[in-house]
């Protein structure tokens, strides 16, 4: 240990030799020379012990040092192989989203596109696919959709699609809006004309409004601006090739593979940014929407309000002949349902005249029956109300003959025969009742003074005796009936007119 020391100290040694020789030098030895001594007496063996115990703490210090090195460099490879396993997956196939518009535009679709398109890009999807086949539908719902496309923070490609769709009214504001808007054949965009619940353009103000929407749109696009203004003001509706030749669409393509790989290599502006499309051999994963909403969208369809229109009319008129609250409150609900569904749809007054006027001919054909014209008049309205219901100048929105021809079957049989037995069948109910019992003779079981219990058809009925005192035994007649009440006498006693006339009656 005195070694040790020594070497340490001397390390300081040659310093002092290094400098010139002084006459300082001597007293420098000497000074080192009574520390070396005075170091060495120090070392008694409980000092060893001291000098020992703090070599091993050292030591474990270093073993400590050493494992959290390894630890470390432990961590960073995790890192490291992690990192490489997210650089192999951004290496592998783009991802792109597809979301579908089918049908009415509505606050259920609008909400699914706007998430959609957050989602892919919170998920790092390399675009989002639209597909369009839509009649139309709200405005702010539409303008909800176009906001989310023009603030994506990654490209959204339109695609009206598959042959036969169209994106008409709403459905044109959303295609021009999208970074590559592209068609399949024999498909057609356009008609974005306001119009209201009558099926007439909207007032002067909304169609100016919508007109300089759809044109700010398709400037930021650079799109046909002139042409998009038409499709507002004068409800223009193209063809997939005129839109390609008018430059409203970037390009047709027959499927999603030939989209993509003629997309690819196209740049566009996403959120300021040039952005590079590279999506030849992408992978293609739909989101669609939730099962809740998905069925709330499929009830605005134009066949099924006009179902739900007529429907629930009717048997909210037939809850008037057959009471009960069933039928007319499941009629109500459906007249709700329709008129939600009535208001995102080009709705034509004649229509809803009609439906209206096949039902007061049905209500007279039940008032005056046998006659037959109302009955008719009711069902060549109701026909003639679903043709009309919607603006047939607006492409896809319309009502099937095979609705309207099992609706105007159901219409007859329903209103002739099921409503008419059940009006005969509850008449006949509450005369029955009354017109049986009066006559017939019971037994007292509770002595009447005057109000008693009796039994008469094998069943215990509250009674007041109308004669006499008739005691618990006595038998006696039923001569009327006040709701659940029997009016009574003694059956010795003359019968009444009332009773007399019941019993003749009964007998024929």
């Amino acid at each position: 240990m005195s070694r040790r020391v020594s070497r340490s100290i001397g390390e300081t040694d040659p310093v002092n030799r290094s400098s010139p020789a002084t006459p300082s030098a001597g007293v420098a030895e000497h000074a080192i020379a009574q520390t070396h001594a005075s170091t060495t007496r120090a070392l008694t063996p409980s000092r060893v012990r001291v000098v020992r115990s703090r070599r091993c703490h050292d030591e474990a210090g270093d073993v400590m040092a050493l494992r959290r090195a390894a630890l470390l460099a432990s961590l960073a490879a995790t890192c490291v192989a992690f990192g490489a396993d997210g650089a192999a997956a951004q290496s592998g196939p783009p991802v792109v989203v597809e979301l579908r518009i089918d049908g009415v535009v509505d606050p259920f679709i609008a909400d699914h596109v706007e998430g959609g398109i957050a989602d892919a890009a919170d998920d790092g999807a390399a675009a989002v696919l639209l597909t369009l086949d839509t009649p139309g539908g709200l405005d702010s719902s539409m303008r909800q959709i176009t906001q989310a496309i023009l603030n994506a923070q990654i490209p959204v490609i339109g695609y009206v699609s598959p042959q036969g769709a169209r994106a008409a009214s709403a459905g044109t504001f959303i295609l021009l809006s999208t970074n590559i808007a592209a068609m399949a054949p024999a498909t057609n965009v356009g008609a974005a004309q306001p119009v209201g619940l009558s099926g007439a353009v909207a007032s002067e103000k909304a169609v100016n409004d919508a007109a300089e929407y759809i044109v700010s749109i398709a400037e930021a696009r650079g799109r046909n601006a002139e042409w998009a203004e038409s499709a507002v003001r004068d409800a223009e509706s193209i063809s997939a090739e005129e839109a390609l030749r008018l430059d409203v669409i970037d390009l047709i393509a027959p499927d999603v593979p030939t989209l993509l790989a003629d997309v690819s290599g196209t740049t566009v502006q996403v959120s300021g940014e040039p952005v590079t499309l590279e999506l030849t051999g992408a992978t293609v994963t739909e989101d669609p929407m939730g099962f809740f909403a998905g069925f709330l969208h499929s009830l605005l369809d134009p066949n099924l309000a006009f179902v739900f229109f007529w429907l629930g009319l009717a048997f909210i008129v037939a809850e008037f002949f057959i009471p009960g609250g069933i039928v007319g409150t499941l009629g109500a609900l459906m007249f709700v349902a329709s008129l939600v569904a009535l208001g995102m749809l080009p709705v034509q007054l004649i229509g809803v005249v009609l439906l209206v006027a096949s039902l007061v001919f049905f209500v007279l054909e039940l008032l005056h029956p046998g006659v037959g014209l109302p009955a008719i008049a009711g069902v060549v309205c109701l026909v003639l109300g679903g043709l009309y219901l919607f603006d047939a100048s607006v492409p896809g929105v319309s009502v099937s003959p095979l609705v309207i021809v099992p609706v105007a079957i159901f219409a007859a049989v329903f209103f002739l025969i099921v409503v008419r037995a059940a009006m005969r069948l509850r008449h006949r109910a509450s005369t029955t009742r009354d017109e049986q019992l009066i006559g017939l003779e019971g037994v007292v079981l509770q002595d009447l003074h005057p109000t008693g219990v009796v039994q008469v058809a094998s069943e215990h009925w509250t009674a007041e005796a109308v004669r006499g005192t008739p005691r618990k035994g006595d038998h006696v007649r039923v001569v009327q009936m006040e709701g659940l009440k029997l009016k009574v006498e003694p059956t010795d006693a003359p019968a009444t007119p009332a009773a007399e006339g019941q019993r003749g009656g009964s007998q024929t």
